[in-house]
């Protein structure tokens, strides 16, 4: 043991030897934490305290088990088995088991999951006969959760007339009644879904003294990892278990607390010196992970809150480069900036795929970064959801898209036939299955010709489906006038698939929203880049066909050396060499949701520390002027955070934006006459009147045209002349194109401004470009 404890530095071995009474361990990021937990309990079992004394909480199994596995290595399986160590839920699950028949359940409940609530609920709505346009199983389901984990019971609910009040002011009173039932099914039925675990246990210390002496008795030392991350629920289960002995260590961070919307509640760690006398503190606050640079830098971001506790973080390791900062025109280009940024890195130092990582606020911001690994063909992993096109409600937009451009396509039908609902069934896609196989038909041929048809279907059926028959080739005609972005963006409209998307305005039916915009906004990126391909007019079937490459090329082959594409939240915890944390722009992050008041700014803040901080050595930052939003390209502002930190870290890869000069809307002329002695007289030009212009306005026009000039590229050959026809490409020659990547030249033919290269890219195949489009780099 005391080899162990040798290896720790004088910060961390503090904590580890101390035995009893109440701790806080304020462990800034990269300070070995975890480390300091588990030979924590390896040091106590090594004092004599017995295993199945001590509690220990943490907020994922596989931190659990980590966990489990390194005390095991010290003090023997035998021993660390014995050991009461998960998440929250699991250690609460067993001892409701123990204790079920205290409360009327039996020792075997089933556990509930969200699937089985939700079904439960439409239920019971179904039978209250209330309108489930307005009591969305979902969302109530959601409103039940938070009541449980603020521990609003079925009688406090009755008991708070201002929660009625809230409920009835969204048009939907009769809430209550469906807790009250949804509560009396579930113990009905001997089971409790993921709230309860700890509503229920909550319930079981208070109604019954005898139970909280027995888990007071046994768990002797208690210690919470990810403390900042307790809600309101789990707060008073640890508070009445380490009520008796004190013997509580909690160990968390501030300063990433990231997770208000699940609950959690960041008072719990700031208050909890409040909570228990003769609090002994410790602060780790050297950070063993990443370079001083950004650990300065992400230093002077949380500085600028407020509400938080007082440490300083530091490192010893190298100052490492300072964090890169670069500007696109539009989310496309930044995507294909972070692309090229990454290949080259691979090619300069050897690294790895794995050793990258590309972080965002919100999940709809994948698309540009998925478009662009692939032109690249660097593959990549989606964690904590599927792939772009692989969502839902994405390849519902592609399945109506796929029966536009052919009609048989089976698969496609049967997805969207009856979503949203048409009242078209099982029973009648049944009938219509056996009847395209009997007559050798597609089920479409089959729903076209319904009326020749004998199904035993109803009139209100065959209506049904002929309607159906009649949108898709509406479709199919409008194909022909309108392009791909036109086009889905009237299906999408014509279907109803955005009204039914509408409807569910839960954190997860607004992502779903978000994903639709952004299908939107690729296929305007999309039909913008076809305009430099010869013949291409942005069609329907030149972007599905696009899009199908693009999903064979993301076809998981078993490869784990993948670029990680996450959002901020899921990667707390983790580590990468390289971080890129793109969308850096106002109202994307800090989200335009979470700046109405400084409690909500300061958690955005906390959230852009927890990105910042998982660079081990380098960091970059990335934003765009401009993003289509529903189509039409919305001006963007560079991230306020970007602004908080010192300039001394950052490192500017374009220029910053500077001179900017306010346009005024009124005359200065009606605050009368200038003092024309300052001016100097501007020579006229083209017949224009002579007029008279500032000395700083003078300098200012200057600076400005030189910012116009374009640095001459030394690199590489130019490509194009001031018409855009090329004079120097040749056949035989190496290319690269910023979006097809590299390509050999096959043919060229036409003169002037019609001059085109036939290039066989790499990625892409063969593809014909007008040069006057194209921006080619000759490689070889």
């Amino acid at each position: 043991m005391q080899n162990y404890i040798d290896q720790l530095n004088d910060a961390q071995r503090a904590p580890v030897l101390h035995k009893e009474g109440p701790m806080i361990v304020i462990a800034g990021a990269g300070s070995g934490k975890t480390r300091v937990l588990t030979l924590r309990i390896a040091y106590l079992m090594h004092e004599g305290v017995d295993a199945f004394n001590i509690l220990a909480l943490t907020f994922t199994n596989k931190a659990a088990r980590e966990m489990k596995a390194r005390i095991a290595q010290i003090v023997g399986n035998t021993e660390a088995k014995n050991l009461w160590m998960g998440t929250f839920h699991s250690v609460f699950a067993r001892i409701l088991r123990s204790e079920a028949d205290r409360l009327g359940y039996p020792s075997n409940f089933s556990i509930y999951d969200s699937q089985d609530s939700q079904r439960l609920i439409g239920q019971i709505i179904k039978e209250m006969q209330l309108d489930k346009d307005i009591y969305k199983p979902k969302e109530i389901l959601s409103r039940i959760s938070s009541y449980k984990n603020s521990l609003v019971t079925v009688k406090a609910y009755f008991n708070n007339p201002e929660l009625q009040e809230a409920d009835a002011m969204s048009k939907r009173p009769r809430i209550g009644d469906i807790y009250q039932n949804y509560v009396e099914r579930c113990f009905k039925a001997g089971a409790m879904d993921f709230d309860d675990l700890l509503l229920k246990t909550n319930e079981l210390l208070n109604t019954f003294p005898d139970v909280l002496a027995k888990y007071q008795n046994r768990f002797r030392y208690i210690l919470v990892d990810e403390y900042q991350d307790t809600n309101h629920s789990q707060y008073l289960i640890v508070r009445a278990l380490s009520d008796r002995f004190q013997n509580i260590c909690v160990v968390g961070d501030d300063a990433q607390s990231i997770y208000a919307f699940r609950g959690a509640n960041i008072n719990n760690i700031l208050n909890f010196q409040k909570d228990y006398e003769g609090v002994q503190t410790y602060r780790l606050e050297q950070n063993y992970r990443s370079s001083r640079n950004i650990v300065e830098a992400a230093n002077t971001v949380i500085d600028k809150n407020k509400v938080k506790l007082e440490k300083v973080v530091w490192t010893a390791n190298e100052f490492g480069p300072k964090i890169k900062v670069h500007r696109s025109l539009t989310d496309g280009e930044e995507g294909r900036f972070v692309a090229s940024t990454i290949f080259e890195e691979k090619m300069r130092n050897h690294s790895s795929n794995s050793e990258f990582a590309i972080l965002y606020r919100t999940n709809a911001q994948s698309r540009a970064m998925e478009d662009a690994l692939r032109k690249k063909d660097i593959p990549y992993r989606i964690y904590g959801g599927l792939s772009f096109y692989q969502r839902k409600e994405i390849k519902d937009v592609l399945c109506y898209l796929r029966l536009i451009i052919n009609p048989k396509d089976e698969e496609a039908l049967v997805r969207v036939i009856n979503y949203p609902a048409r009242g078209i069934g099982a029973t009648t896609m049944d009938k219509l299955t056996i009847a395209a196989n009997h007559y050798k038909r597609s089920i479409f041929e089959v729903m076209e010709h319904i009326d020749k048809i004998d199904l035993k279907i109803t009139a209100g059926t065959r209506g049904k489906l002929t309607d159906f028959v009649n949108m898709v080739k509406a479709f199919q005609a409008l194909e022909q006038t309108m392009d791909a972005y036109q086009l889905t963006e009237h299906v999408v409209k014509k279907t109803g698939l955005v009204q039914e998307l509408r409807k569910d305005t839960t954190p997860e039916g607004i992502t779903r929203m978000e994903n639709i915009e952004e299908l939107l906004n690729g296929i305007k990126d999309f039909i913008e880049g076809q305009k430099e391909i010869d013949g291409a007019r942005g069609a329907l079937s030149e972007f599905l066909e696009d899009v199908a490459l693009a999903t064979d090329l993301d076809k998981d082959n078993g490869d784990d050396d993948r670029v990680a594409l996450m959002t901020i939240h899921l990667a707390k915890g983790l580590e990468f060499p390289t971080v890129f944390c793109v969308g850096m722009e106002e109202d994307l992050f800090p989200s335009a949701m979470s700046k109405s008041t400084r409690s909500e700014l300061e958690e955005e803040r906390r959230l852009f520390y927890v990105a910042l901080t998982r660079a081990e050595h380098q960091a970059y930052l990335t934003y765009a002027q401009s993003r289509y939003r529903w189509g039409k390209l919305v001006d963007s502002d560079p991230s306020c955070f970007i602004d908080e930190i010192d300039d001394q870290y950052l490192e500017y890869l374009t220029p910053v934006e500077t001179n900017y000069r306010y346009k005024p809307m009124i005359n200065s002329d009606v605050f009368g006459d200038v003092d024309k002695s300052k001016l100097r007289l501007k020579k006229p030009t083209n017949g224009t009147p002579p007029s008279y212009v500032t000395e700083n306005e003078e300098t200012a026009n200057k600076e400005r045209n030189i910012r116009r000039l374009k640095p001459i590229d030394r690199s590489t050959k130019a490509v194009t002349d001031k018409t855009g026809v090329n004079g120097e490409l040749s056949i035989g020659q190496i290319v690269m194109h910023e979006r097809f990547g590299k390509g050999e030249i096959l043919n060229l033919e036409g003169l002037g401004a019609d001059r085109k290269a036939e290039i066989r890219f790499d990625v892409g195949g063969i593809k014909k470009l007008l040069l006057r489009f194209a921006k080619l780099r000759v490689l070889s």
